[in-house]
This record gives C-alpha cells, structure tokens and sequence, in this order.
C-alpha cells in the first residue's frame, strides 16, 4: 500500500532524515466557469459579466464584458481583444458572426417606408412607435401603447401578414447581411452597418427591395456581438490572426508559417491543448 511518514508535533514531516514542509498545490479542475464582478468594477454598479474556459492541458480562454457591452477575450490573461476576432481567426465571417447570435426581421422596402413581416413573439411587450394596422387598414394597436397578448391575438386572426412601418422605424436599424448591386454586382452595404437616410436613398436608387436587420430588445436579444463587430479593426481571418499573433508575441515578425504554427498549438493540437473528458463534460453539462 505504500508508506506514508509520520507527522512531527510542528506540523513537518521526516522524509529520509530531513525535515520537510509538504505545500499542497492545487489545480484549477477543466471546464467552464461563469461569473461576475458583484458591481464592483464600474461605478454606476452594472453587473459586468464573464467566463473562462481552462483546459485540462494548454492556454486559459477568458470573454469579459466592459461596461460598454463590448463582449472581449483573453488568451492566458494576455492583453483583451475583441471576441469577434477570435470568431474571425477559426473562419468565420461578420455575415455568418451576425446569423450565429442574432434573428432577423425581414423588410420590403417601399418609395417610403417598409413592409415588415408579421412575427408575433417580436412585438409582444413592445411599445408602438406609430399606429399598427391591420391588413384591411383598421388600427389594432395606437401609437404609444403597449402591444399585450389581445392585440397579438387581433393581429393573428386579422391574416396579418406584413406590418406597414414608417421610415424613421429603419433607422438606425443594423444590417444582418452584405447588399450586394444587382446591375452592378457592387457591395452597396455591408453586414453590420446601421441603415441611415443616405445609405436607403442608395438601396431604393439601386432597385434593392428586399434587407434582412437585426433583431434586438432590452430583454434578451441584446446588441452586444453587433457591438462588439463594431470595435473590431480586423476585416478577414488573416487579419485576425496577425492581430491575435501579435498580443501573443509582441515585437516578434507575424510570418505565415510562424501566424500558422501558433493557432495550432494554441487550440488544434492535441499534444499542447487537452480539454479532457471532464471538462468537455462541464462545458456541455453548462
């Protein structure tokens, strides 16, 4: 079974003649953790929320959030960046970022204004910003008023299919996909840019009718991977991964052999990055 030495009335141990202290040493155990600051970091006493992802072998993954809803990401306690380039350095482009986290509302651009399509769980709770109307012009629900459970019900037994929307209700809007020039094959708008005056004079004099935009609320579809898009100065994966090269390695040349060999080692080799069958089970248990 083993010996194990007696323990001295100090607390020490004899091991082979010799005095010895035993330090225990502790392991952080693989897996996912969530947690937050308690309202202690910002002064208006906002949660600010984040994770950390330890492996049982290889480099910490950490995503915080600042007060800013800005979503970012550290390698080994390194310096942050922002979350999406690290979603753009395993392939991911900002359309396909955007599909990921958000749902789209569907728009049909008229000479004023747009045609949104009706989806009942989207405006429940929701104050109207102008006076809802059925298909056959009568008005459901008055501007200012608080759309309940009756006017969704009124809406659906209606055959409300598209709601008539004013212009000011786009603006501001963020686009979920590129629009591409159906003549000219030019990118008039790219995913994640906020739809203004100018830029939906460009979409109508383009002939384009149809734009998908994000669909937010103050509940739980928050903008905070738009957001997050926005503060990132990366525009493809080569991109992202010089920049995530240089925070590992500043001052160091990032080479295509030297940016390839450290994204695998970082999270594709299994020699130098083991989650462990424990924590792949916490990972998907959370």
């Amino acid at each position: 079974m083993g010996e194990i030495p007696l323990m001295t009335s100090t607390g020490s141990f004899v091991i082979n003649g010799t005095e010895r202290v035993i330090v225990s040493q502790l392991h952080r155990s693989p897996g996912v953790f969530f947690e937050h600051d308690k309202g202690k970091t910002h002064s208006s006493g906002k949660l600010l929320f984040s994770a950390r992802i330890i492996p049982y072998r290889g480099s910490w993954l950490d995503f915080e959030f600042d007060p800013k809803d800005i979503l970012y990401f550290r390698v080994d306690r390194r310096r942050k960046m922002p979350v999406t380039i690290l979603l753009k350095s395993i392939g991911l482009t900002p359309e396909q970022i955007l599909a990921h986290f958000f749902v789209f509302d569907n728009f049909t651009l008229q000479s004023e204004g747009a045609q949104l399509e009706f989806v009942p769980e989207r405006l429940r709770g929701e104050v109207a910003r102008f006076d809802i109307v059925d298909k056959n012009g009568r008005v459901v629900v008055e501007k200012d008023k608080r759309i309940n459970a009756k006017h969704i019900r009124d809406l659906d037994s209606a055959g409300t299919k598209l709601i008539s929307v004013p212009e000011d209700y786009l603006l501001g809007r963020v686009l979920a996909k590129n629009i591409i020039d159906p003549d000219t094959g030019e990118v008039i708008a790219n995913a994640n840019d906020e739809l203004t005056e100018t830029l939906l004079e460009n979409l109508r004099e383009a002939g384009v009718k149809d734009i998908q935009t994000l669909y937010t609320n103050d509940l739980d579809q928050g903008p905070y991977i738009s957001q997050t898009l926005r503060a990132d100065d990366t525009a493809d994966q080569t991109a992202a991964r010089i920049a995530i090269y240089r925070m590992m390695r500043p001052g160091e040349p990032p080479t295509e052999d030297a940016v390839e060999a450290l994204f695998q080692r970082l999270f594709y080799s299994e020699e130098s990055y083991d989650l462990s069958r424990v924590g792949r089970m916490k990972v998907n248990s959370r």
